[in-house]
């Protein structure tokens, strides 16, 4: 017997498991994604990655505003699937929602759960210095990240890994594992288990003023803030009243005798492990932030060697950490 499968999704990272989808045998009664929303400097109305896979491969395709409606529980329903998965779709799901498929839905989440649950495990996971994350397969609850699991995978962290990277990274690990548990738990052979509500962690929404570099924390601090936060919101300070963008930065153990948010020379690179588009290092609470790339508003991201050589009397300033406009 077919099975029939709704897919919800809507971000770049649900597109690997949609297409895997469309590869299988499973028959995909229809793709729900979010509604067209402007984007660009043209601010013209974009549609999502999902459903530009979706078209391409002329599937039926849903945008509605809520899901969770009565009146649109009720068309899901009429689709009869067997079961719903869902990767990055962008809505929380009500209960009449997860009731509609018998054998429930199916998420991915970026995460080994039930560390980092909520809205930006990938981030959370960085910036807490975690040596790995990973992708779970679990089953939806009402409750935020808590149904049970099916399955799970490890996948390291580079130190290099941004969050934008690191997303792109696991969508594959993701999209693979989900169509190795799928068959197991739709004929019963993998049986769900439920999360330990003792280890669980929780990661907000990343805010706009979450990118405020505060330079009286460490450079590791810093540094691993620069990474969880590209591509958004961006870690960024000020420098002459001026909004800047650090783009990509390297902690280093050598100390200046300048106060916390000071721009100073590069240390000795022989003795530190510095990339060399680094330009100019900034004392921090506790070590010197090696930086790499900066860009400045309205302008296009750059070395932060070539940013020294354009900015005059740059070393001795002092960046600033307040509210971006």
């Amino acid at each position: 017997m077919s099975i029939r499968i709704v897919f919800l999704g809507t971000a770049g990272f649900a597109v690997p498991a949609l297409e895997r989808l469309i590869d299988s045998d499973y028959e995909l009664a229809a793709i729900y994604t979010q509604p067209d929303r402007p984007a660009g400097r043209g601010r013209h109305d974009r549609p999502s990655p999902v459903k530009e896979a979706a078209l391409r491969h002329g599937l039926l395709v849903r945008q509605p505003l809520r899901l969770s409606t009565p009146e649109e529980t009720e068309a899901l329903t009429a689709l009869k699937p067997d079961v719903i998965v869902t990767v990055a779709y962008g809505q929380i799901l009500h209960q009449r929602v997860l009731d509609v498929p018998p054998r429930g839905v199916v998420n991915i989440h970026p995460s080994l759960l039930p560390r980092y649950r909520g809205a930006a495990p990938i981030a959370g996971a960085i910036l807490a210095g975690e040596k790995e994350t990973g992708v779970t397969i679990m089953l939806l609850a009402l409750a935020l990240d808590e149904g049970p699991i099916l399955s799970q995978r490890r996948v390291p962290i580079d130190p290099h890994d941004t969050t934008g990277a690191l997303t792109a990274h696991l969508a594959g690990p993701g999209a693979e594992l989900l169509m190795e548990t799928l068959p197991g738990y739709l004929d019963g052979s993998i049986q769900p288990q439920g999360q330990d509500p003792t280890l669980a962690t929780y990661v907000p929404m990343v805010q706009k003023e979450d990118g405020l570099i505060d330079w009286r924390l460490s450079a590791v601090d810093i540094w691993r803030r620069v990474r969880a936060f590209d591509p958004w919101p961006t870690a960024y300070t000020h420098l002459d009243g001026e909004l800047l963008q650090i783009r990509e930065a390297w902690p280093v153990t050598a100390e200046s005798s300048e106060m916390p948010g000071t721009i100073v020379p590069l240390p000795d690179a022989s003795k530190e492990q510095i990339p060399p588009e680094a330009g100019f290092a900034v004392q921090t609470g506790d070590g010197l932030l090696a930086v790499l790339r900066v860009q400045k508003a309205g302008r296009r991201a750059m070395a932060a060697r070539d940013f020294l050589r354009g900015e005059r009397g740059l070393p001795g300033k002092r960046l600033e950490s307040r509210s971006a406009p």
